[in-house]
Parts: structure tokens; sequence; C-alpha cells
């Protein structure tokens, strides 16, 4: 199924539910109206002129109630009032020659005022109009069962036209509604795609250029340790097509045990002296997989923003919670500037917060510590498992900006792109 960017595909749209609501309501409304034209031309003595008049008159009434009060969103204008005015005089001044005959007109005007008006002043207005019905029934007969009829007609006339009237604009809003989920759905797929690549294929490049020039120092020096670091290479690039294959499925999980031994491979690749403390037992896939990226972006971050020659990579497990550390130490020298601006490492608090767990970072003393904490039952927080999630599109070689010395802001699930350098 083939579809233009931002539009909906083929089985969404258009949707046929506005306009039989509609036709439906136009229906109804002309029916009432030739109710009404019919009693005039059942006047004795009605002349052309008069037949001509009540017509117009009925057109019109038609043409405000269909398309201004059952499709616009400004019935609370000042024009919006205006209409209300008009209306009040067809349905009022006609009386004085159609008499009787005129009655069930006002029915309309009653719906109106329940649309154009607002809470009480809505109801107070409603009443007027059914009263001033049964005081004209009763100037024109002065039968109390008359009277008793026109008011009851007026107010199911009036509650039928703005029940129609509100279905017809509810049922607009619906299919507005429904259109803007499924483009959100389709904007959601595309930056799950986007944050995947980041988390994923981010760290793999990053590493692969890596040891490619590693591998350029050691080719004349060192021939069987280049040959070596060929062969990690090519383990990433095939751990980096899996993941590219992954992302294309929507479907991800990751191991902290494998995102470890990779990450002390990496570092010691990068003449960082690492440290690894790990004690925890088989953890959750939902927090194996965030931990992992955790630890995968923080890596990345390293290697790309700072000359870092220490790395302590801490892992603790109880039973609530499982919880990453990854402390380096940073030097001003050739590092980047750190800013207050989202990037790769604030994304990672979106994944965090979807399972209830948290990502804090802090600079102090020529020491950089990221560290995320997240939840072994989700269940208990009301969160769910995370989800492919999308990162902002990054706009540096691997996407990943250096974060100001602070806790990571809550911004409630928002999406965050990536800051240029």
């Amino acid at each position: 199924m083939r579809t233009a960017p931002g539009h909906l595909p083929e089985g969404l749209g258009p949707f046929p539910a506005p306009r039989l609501a509609v036709g439906v309501v136009t229906a109804v409304f002309v029916c009432i109206g030739l109710i009404g034209f019919v009693h005039v031309l059942l006047l004795p003595g009605i002349g052309m002129g008069g037949i001509v008049l009540s017509l117009g008159s009925i057109v019109v009434l038609m043409l405000m109630q269909l398309r201004w009060y059952a499709h616009t969103r400004r019935l609370h204008s000042p024009f919006g009032y205006v209409v209300l005015g008009a209306q009040a005089l067809l349905v009022y001044l006609p009386i004085l020659i159609f008499g009787q005959a005129w009655a069930g007109m006002p029915g309309f005007l009653a719906g109106s005022v329940l649309l154009a008006l607002r809470h009480v002043s809505a109801w107070v207005a409603f009443g007027l109009v059914v009263a001033s019905m049964g005081g004209v029934e009763w100037m024109f007969t002065g039968r109390p069962l008359d009277v008793l009829y026109a008011v009851v007609s007026t107010i199911t006339t009036g509650l039928v036209v703005y029940g129609l009237s509100r279905l017809a604009a509810l049922v607009t809003e619906v299919r507005e509604n429904r259109a803007e989920i499924a483009r959100m759905a389709v904007l959601g797929e595309r930056l799950r795609f986007a944050r995947d690549l980041h988390d994923l294929l981010g760290y793999s490049l990053s590493a692969i250029t890596l040891k490619i020039e590693l591998v350029h120092r050691l080719m004349e020096s060192s021939p069987r340790e280049a040959a070596d670091q060929l062969l990690e290479v090519l383990e990433i690039s095939r751990l980096a097509l899996s993941d590219a294959r992954r992302v294309a499925s929507g479907y991800r999980e990751m191991s902290l045990e494998e995102e470890c031994r990779s990450a002390m491979s990496v570092l010691s690749a990068a003449d960082v002296t690492v440290r690894l403390d790990s004690d925890h037992t088989d953890l959750p896939v939902h927090a194996s997989t965030v931990l992992a990226t955790v630890l995968r972006e923080g890596v990345t971050n390293l290697l790309r923003h700072s000359k870092s020659k220490h790395c302590e990579i801490i892992i603790r497990q109880n039973d609530e919670h499982a919880s990453i550390e990854i402390v380096n130490d940073t030097t001003a020298e050739g590092a980047a500037p750190v800013r207050a601006g989202p990037g790769g490492l604030h994304n990672l608090s979106v994944r965090a917060k979807e399972i209830g767990g948290t990502v804090t970072v802090e600079c102090a003393d020529n020491t950089f510590r990221l560290r995320a904490r997240v939840p072994l039952r989700t269940a208990r927080h009301g969160a769910r498992p995370p989800r492919s999630q999308p990162a902002g599109v990054p706009c540096d070689a691997d996407g990943v900006d250096p974060v100001a010395c602070r806790e990571l802001p809550d911004d409630g699930g928002e999406v965050v792109p990536d800051s240029a350098d």
C-alpha cells in the first residue's frame, strides 16, 4: 500500500460517516421545514406572494442551520450572535402573516440558542423561546391543550435540532481526530526508526572507525594484531547489519552482558583503562535493553567527546531495581564543549521513563558520571515495557551530543531531537 507523506492510506479515507451524518441531519431538517410549508399551503386564501415568502424564509432557515450551526466552530463569535438574531427574526416575524401555520419554525431557534449561547444563558433562552410559543398559541386559540401541544412541539423540535447539529459536528471532529491519530502513528514509526538507528548504529559505526584507525597504525608494526582487530571489525559490522534489520522489523532486544563485552573491547582498543564491576543476575528483557542502551550511548559519548584514559562501569541489582553507572575521567584539552541542549544522552531519559526509571549525569572534579536506574517490575510503576522509540535525527558524525552536568529533565515522554554540533 503506497501513500504520500502525511496522508492516510486508502483504507483509512475518505471516511463515509460524516457524509452519512450530514445526510441524515439534512433530511430531518428538510422534513421539518416541509411540514411548516405544507401548513402554510393549507391556509385559506394564501396567495403566491405568501407562498414565495414562506418558502424563502424556510430555505434561509435551512441554510443557516445546515451551513452555520452544524459545521462552524465560531458559534460564540460576534458574527454568530448576528446570525442568531437574524434567525429569530425569520421565526417570529412570519407568525404575524401566517399565524399558527408557522408555529413549528421556532423550534429551530430553540435548538440554535443551545448551540450558540453558553451554559445557563442557553437554557434560559431555550425556555424563553418555548414560553413565547405557548403565549403565541394562547393568543390564537386560548385553549390549554393547544398551548401544551405548542410547548411540547417546540421543545421536541429544539432538542432534535440541537442533537442532530451536534451529531454532525461531532462526527466531523471524530473524523479529523482519526486522521490525526493515523498521521501521528506514521510520524511515531518514523521517529522510532530514527532513534533506533541512533542508538544502535551510532555506536557500531564509531567502534568500526576507531578500530580501523588502530589497524592503520598496526599494519606495519604488528600485522598479526592488526589482523585480529580486523576480525573484530568484521564482527562489529555483522552486529550493525543485524541491528539494522531489527530496526526495520520494529523488534529489538539488547543483552547487557554482550554490551559489556563489546564496551570492554572497544575501550581497550582506544587505550582506555576499563574496570567492570558487575553484580547482577538475569535481568528482565525491558531492564536489560534499557541498561544496555545506556551503556552503549555512554561509551559512544566517551569516545566522541572526551580524551578519557580511565573508565569504570558499575552494575548493581536488588529486589526492586537494577542500575548502571559509567564513570570516566575528562580532560579539557580537545574535549567538546558541554552544552545544556538535549542530545543522545538526554534521549535515554525518555527510554528509562517509559519503564519507570531515571537517567542522570554529573560532572565534578574532572569526572563524568552517567547513572541509570530502572525497575525490575514495570507493572508496579504503571509503566509499560519499552518499545522501539525514536530519537532525534543526528546532526553530527554519530548523532551524540555532550550533556550538561545536571539531572536530565522530565520531558513527559517527548521525543527530543539531537542538537547540532
